[in-house]
């Protein structure tokens, strides 16, 4: 378990890919004001994170609220909740129909506005353009973004990555800058303007979110970014993927 900021913990777990590749996954942990905290996503915890865990939020009991904010990021739903099954509950649309027994809070995720039940904290981001649920289940582009206003650190699942060398080669590999999901030609809407949806989304939020210092992506690593990095680096990343957009738009119009 990492502090990136005075309010705000990363946790790195393991995921692989068909039993082998190591793309990684995470979790997040950010103090609120009032001094109790909400946990973003879940993953698979060994006994020392674990332990760190429960330390920084006294056995749990000061964990306030689980959130789940991708929709295909499901594996750990349960097991996070025994860990704190006292804090209020979010998750996605999706989660709600994969654990209906869980006692799932307010409306779905995605669904929230600026209003939302943590905007003390939290500013909160969905991707235009592209179905937030797939019917190709194996696509999974779009999530929610959170960003802790307070830190300006940013906790993203799968929309945005940051690739980084597997194991050792981690020390020697250059890490990525930010770039969008490698499927998004499958996960853009089959429809008329959904490539400019996207688009636009992608450089408002390089606008809104600017001075942000770090982004913690599930796949694979957390960028440290300088002065104006997070701008640079979305609309860089938007430039890699024009050719995917404008395929797109030559389909649908």
């Amino acid at each position: 378990m990492k502090q990136l900021a005075d309010t705000f913990w990363n946790l790195r777990g393991v995921y692989r890919v068909g039993g082998v590749l190591d793309i990684g996954t995470h979790m997040s942990v950010v103090r609120r004001p009032d001094g109790r905290f909400v946990v973003i996503d879940g993953c698979a915890l060994d006994d020392a994170q674990r332990a760190a865990l429960m330390a920084l939020t006294g056995d749990g009991a000061q964990v306030a609220a689980v959130m789940h904010v991708h929709p295909f990021h499901t594996l750990h739903v349960e097991a996070t909740h025994r860990l704190f099954p006292a804090a209020t509950l979010y998750g996605t649309a999706r989660h709600r129909r994969r654990a209906p027994s869980l006692p799932w809070d307010d409306a779905p995720v995605e669904a929230w506005g600026r209003e939302h039940p943590l905007a003390d904290v939290f500013d909160l981001s969905v991707p235009d353009g592209v179905d937030f649920v797939c019917p190709d289940e194996r696509v999974h582009v779009a999530s929610v973004l959170v960003r802790d206003r307070h830190a300006r650190i940013v906790h993203v699942d799968d929309t945005l990555n940051v690739m980084a060398g597997p194991g050792m080669l981690r020390r020697v590999l250059p890490q990525s800058s930010l770039r969008m999901h490698p499927m998004l030609s499958k996960g853009l809407k089959p429809g008329v303007g959904a490539a400019d949806a996207y688009a636009a989304w992608a450089r408002d939020l390089a606008v809104q979110w600017a001075d942000t210092r770090i982004v913690c992506a599930a796949h694979s690593a957390v960028r440290r970014l300088p002065e104006g990095g997070f701008a640079d680096e979305m609309h860089a990343a938007l430039g890699k993927v024009s050719r995917t957009l404008e395929r797109h738009r030559a389909r649908y119009g």
